[in-house]
């Protein structure tokens, strides 16, 4: 499995499953990945990611540091946050 992600806001992410790997990725363990995604669209995404059935491990709250932000479990069991934090200046 593959998959290239291209982010409406700019950037863009490729993904592969760690079920099929064989060579350096194929020591991954599935699960074992967070991955962070800076974005001004917070409700839409967490809308999307709700109506596609993940499961919601933060619904949308502003953490300590100002992002407003959620975090989702994919089919694999890795985390995806979303939110406004773009990094320190």
């Amino acid at each position: 499995m593959h998959a290239e992600l291209r982010w409406p806001e700019g950037g863009g992410v490729m993904l592969g499953s760690t079920k099929y790997c064989d060579g350096k990725h194929d020591t991954i363990k599935p699960g074992g990945s967070g991955v962070c995604v800076a974005t001004d669209h917070v409700d839409a995404v967490y809308e999307r990611v709700v109506a596609a059935g993940a499961e919601v491990v933060d619904k949308p709250f502003t953490t300590d540091y100002g992002s407003y932000s959620f975090t989702a479990r994919d089919t694999e069991g890795n985390l995806w946050t979303f939110g406004t934090y773009r990094g320190a200046p």
